[in-house]
């Protein structure tokens, strides 16, 4: 299961344990669960850890399988609020152990596998049946027709694409790799290797959410397929429209709590507090109502250890965010400067070439 954790994507993803706390982290860029956790849900064991042990002998034994194998040791924090190894396994290694759980609550899950592999059959045999079922899943998720359309268009092309470079002698997977690249260049000015490592970050935005910069934000990390994650008070959240736009394409979070929003964030984004718009009476109100939402040291602690810090400057340091984090290691404030800049004599160009022709 993929990077992503919005009220959205609770009625547009499987919801495999609904209803239990069932512990998960990131590891490149997918979602790992705990298999105890997954154990206790699905067994009511009063003791899931000797479950778990008991069962990977007992495979062992039966079958010859180490479900070990499957697993990998993660950090995942536990009820005493420390972080200790843990099994834990992705969508498909889990799926692969509750096939070995002999318990009647596993049966619907094990009954919905075989059904997944028999429709995967039957797409094989006839290719009609999968388009046909990748049209009633989008509009499941509530995607609009037009969208819908625009995407089976999409799908259909790429493989008369494919299917024109196979004749004009593309045949190893390298040509392939190459001609993609050069199109994904072209067209949205990134690589496929580049989207890959943009896509499951999460990108956590932390203050006043209603401004430009945070729909901007918005819209450009969900197009990209990173995950965003949205900390400020209620009274300053996004405009709902650009809520609506967000989450159609991708994963977005919003909370209250800004540790919530940063926790295993890769990126911390925050702006002034004190924007232009901004009447003297009302800064000292916004200071008290932002002050939780300040970036620290000891917010950055949540996030993912090498996370990076942003800003869009000019920053106000002792308000959104101390020195000890802009000037810290994590800090690329000055990067982003720099990238503007070199935007900005761009769009200089472009205006001094029209001014010259009037």
């Amino acid at each position: 299961m993929k990077v992503g954790t919005n009220k959205n994507m609770e009625n547009t993803r499987i919801a495999i344990f609904k209803g239990r706390k069932v512990r998960k982290t990131i590891y490149h860029n997918e979602w790992w669960f705990s298999v105890v956790d997954v154990v206790e849900a699905l067994t009511d064991s009063n003791k899931p850890r000797v479950y778990w042990n008991a069962m990977k002998t007992r495979v062992k034994a039966s079958d010859g399988i180490e479900l070990s194998t499957i697993c990998r040791q993660l950090k995942l924090k536990a009820p005493d609020g420390k972080k200790y190894n843990t099994d834990c396994a992705n969508t498909e290694g889990i799926f692969r152990i509750i096939q070995s759980i002999p318990s009647p609550k596993a049966e619907p899950f094990k009954r919905w596998l075989a059904r997944v592999g028999y429709e995967r059959v039957q797409e094989i045999e006839d290719p009609e049946i999968a388009t046909k079922r990748t049209r009633a899943l989008y509009k499941a998720k509530g995607y609009p027709d037009d969208w819908i359309e625009k995407r089976m268009r999409g799908i259909a092309i790429r493989e008369e694409l494919t299917d024109e470079w196979q004749k004009r002698g593309a045949q190893l997977q390298k040509d392939y790799e190459i001609l993609t690249a050069e199109i994904s260049q072209a067209t949205f000015g990134v690589t496929p290797n580049q989207y890959k490592k943009l896509k499951g970050l999460k990108l956590a935005y932390v203050g006043d959410a209603n401004n430009n910069v945070t729909h901007s934000l918005m819209l450009a990390c969900t197009k990209l397929g990173m995950m965003i994650s949205i900390g400020c008070p209620k009274t300053m959240q996004p405009d709902p429209k650009v809520i609506a736009i967000a989450r159609k394409q991708g994963n977005i979070e919003i909370t209250s709590y800004a540790k919530k929003a940063v926790e295993s964030a890769d990126i911390i984004y925050t702006d002034s507090w004190m924007s232009y718009h901004v009447a003297e009476n009302q800064k000292e109100q916004r200071i008290k109502v932002l002050q939780a939402y300040q970036v620290n040291k000891k917010l950055m602690s949540y996030a993912n250890k090498n996370a990076i810090f942003m800003h869009c400057l000019p920053a106000q340091r002792g308000y959104e965010v101390t020195d000890e984090v802009i000037d810290s290691k994590q800090s690329i404030v000055f990067d982003q400067a720099e990238n503007r800049l070199h935007a900005q004599k761009a769009l200089l160009v472009i205006l001094n070439k029209k001014e010259g022709k009037r």
